[in-house]
């Protein structure tokens, strides 16, 4: 199984936003522990690929290492961090992946705090 993180800020964020809902996505989030190739492509910046999981109209943006998601099966993938960063709307969408490449170009996936 992957192992799924939620950065601090993106969590606190979720709990503001959707209250008694928030167990509700953060369970979708998890979900990509079992099913790591899930979710929508949207980029790729110095190996680490850029995707996305909707929840009604929002957007939750997750970097992962895009090597090991096009080689290895499923049950290799162990080992695999899964790093949610960022959520967004539709209006927004745009702003929040250029915001993401930004943060990757210039510091890496340390840029975003844990």
């Amino acid at each position: 199984m992957a192992k799924v993180k939620i950065i601090k800020s993106l969590l606190e964020e979720i709990i503001r936003k959707f209250g008694g809902k928030a167990h509700e996505i953060i369970d979708l989030l998890e979900t990509l522990e079992k099913d790591p190739k899930k979710g929508k492509p949207l980029g790729n910046v110095g190996g680490m690929i850029i995707k996305e999981i909707r929840y009604e109209g929002y957007r939750f943006y997750f970097i992962t290492d895009g090597y090991k998601i096009k080689v290895l099966s499923n049950d290799e993938l162990s080992d695999l961090l899964i790093k949610f960063v960022r959520m967004s709307d539709k209006k927004e969408q745009q702003k929040v992946i250029d915001e993401i490449k930004k943060i990757l170009r210039a510091i890496g996936e340390t840029g975003f705090d844990v």
